[in-house]
């Protein structure tokens, strides 16, 4: 059954509100592991370069790849179906994570929940593009993309919630086992309360119909738009150093003082998450809007100012003398960092044909995630103990992690490379969306 929800601005913003949930699902599981790494990592005695290949390449690797198959089927089937199934696939494989004894099991569960993920953004953003007409899309998928600091704050919160009295009562597999059963029963309430909208309702009329895209048609066409390229290359290099922030934060703390509270840990940094890295992801969102209507290069701007912003804030906090200071400065990295998300799911939906835009949004996760998932996690683990063979284990995460945080000015020269060619682009999308309705 397909449902337009445009002439229904309460139904609109509920179908948004309900995919923001899901996408906040999402980075909750992302996020766990590395909230509990010093947990997983002392039980299962894994080293840091297995733990970096755990939270990244393990997880990536079949994320990547199969986003790219399902992202086609989203295009051409149902995608509500395709996003509750992916769902209660990666939920699954959540609570099986909470059952491995070894660092074999532990990665072939974490490659599991890729694989579900793998389904999850593609069809959701398109969704939202058939919800949103193209001057309201930054600022929608900005909401959506608010699912990610959310996901993220609520990750803290729960290990709070369902962790012990001290800091050596962390039972790190109950925790993945709730969460695996919560997806589950979310992926079922999805799927009997959300309909399919029409697919490219923003930009056909009522009429219309769209051919669907062959799949070497799709990603020749994508690969070919200079500015969603260079969007992708700058995500996925902030992205980089993102991920590789996460995944080693409670680590570093765990070292720098062995004798901060923990629990206390996870609820400030789920705070500082709910508000700063959502606030900014907000802002972000709707500041690309404003400045994007007088010029188009907002998009391109605006990420590359914030970035840039969060640079000194990034790499100061893991210098800081203390445990709030460095929580201090983290804060502002978090509030500039959320900015580039709305602007560059925005990029990715409105210069994709209407046909392709799920497998834009595979495209552009395939890039993101190989690189900065995949890529940033593992590269960090592997730094940090290639820096060990010199310094103690404090100086040589601080200096892995300054190397990583200089990977931000090249975030920066990627989206100023989008400034460049973005006029030109979304200006050609407009012509190409514009005849796929005529040809019709």
């Amino acid at each position: 059954m397909s449902e337009n929800h445009t002439a229904n601005p309460g139904k609109r913003t509920f179908v948004l509100l309900l995919l923001t949930l899901v996408y906040g699902f999402n980075f909750v599981d992302r996020q766990i592991v590395g909230i509990l790494a010093p947990y997983i990592q002392a039980d299962l005695e894994l080293t840091n370069t297995q733990l970096g290949l755990l939270i990244g390449l393990a997880f990536a690797a079949l994320y990547t790849i199969i986003a790219i198959p399902i992202a086609w089927l989203a295009d051409r089937y149902n995608r509500v179906n395709i996003l509750s199934i992916s769902l209660a696939i990666w939920s699954g494989f959540t609570a099986l994570t909470g059952m491995a004894n070894n660092f074999t099991q532990i990665a072939l569960a974490r490659a599991g929940v890729g694989i579900g993920e793998a389904g999850g953004s593609p069809p959701s953003h398109s969704i939202i593009s058939d919800l949103y007409a193209k001057e309201e899309r930054a600022g929608a998928l900005g909401i959506y993309s608010m699912g990610i600091p959310f996901g993220i704050m609520f990750a803290y919160f729960a290990t709070a919630m369902l962790m012990g009295q001290d800091n050596n009562e962390v039972d790190w597999r109950r925790i993945f086992v709730i969460l695996g059963l919560a997806g589950i029963g979310l992926a079922v309430i999805l799927r009997l309360v959300l309909r399919e909208p029409k697919r490219g309702a923003m930009e056909l009329s009522d009429t219309e119909k769209i051919e669907k895209a062959p799949f070497k048609e799709s990603i020749k066409t994508l690969l070919t738009i200079p500015s969603w390229w260079f969007m992708c290359l700058g995500i996925a290099l902030g992205s980089f150093v993102s991920y590789s922030f996460s995944a080693f934060q409670t680590k570093y703390i765990a070292v720098f003082d062995p004798n901060f509270d923990f629990k206390t840990l996870v609820i400030v940094l789920g705070v500082i998450n709910g508000i700063s890295y959502a606030g900014g992801t907000y802002l972000g969102a709707k500041c690309a809007d404003l400045w994007g209507k007088k010029d188009i290069r907002a998009y391109g701007f605006l990420p590359a100012i914030t970035i840039a912003c969060a640079l000194p804030f990034a790499i100061a906090g893991f210098w800081a003398s203390t445990v709030w200071t460095h929580l201090i400065y983290t804060t502002f990295m978090l509030l500039f960092l959320g900015a580039y998300l709305g602007p560059c799911f925005a990029i990715a939906q409105t210069l994709a044909p209407i046909n392709m835009r799920a497998m834009s949004t595979a495209l552009f996760f395939f890039i993101l995630n190989m690189i900065a998932l995949g890529g940033g996690p593992t590269f960090s683990g592997w730094l940090i103990d290639a820096f060990k063979e010199t310094y103690p284990d404090l100086e040589s995460i601080r200096y892995a992690m300054t190397v990583v945080c200089f990977v931000f000015v090249l975030s920066v020269a990627s989206f100023i490379m989008v400034s460049k060619y973005i006029r030109r682009d979304w200006a050609a999308a407009e012509a190409r969306n514009e005849s796929l309705g005529s040809d019709s």
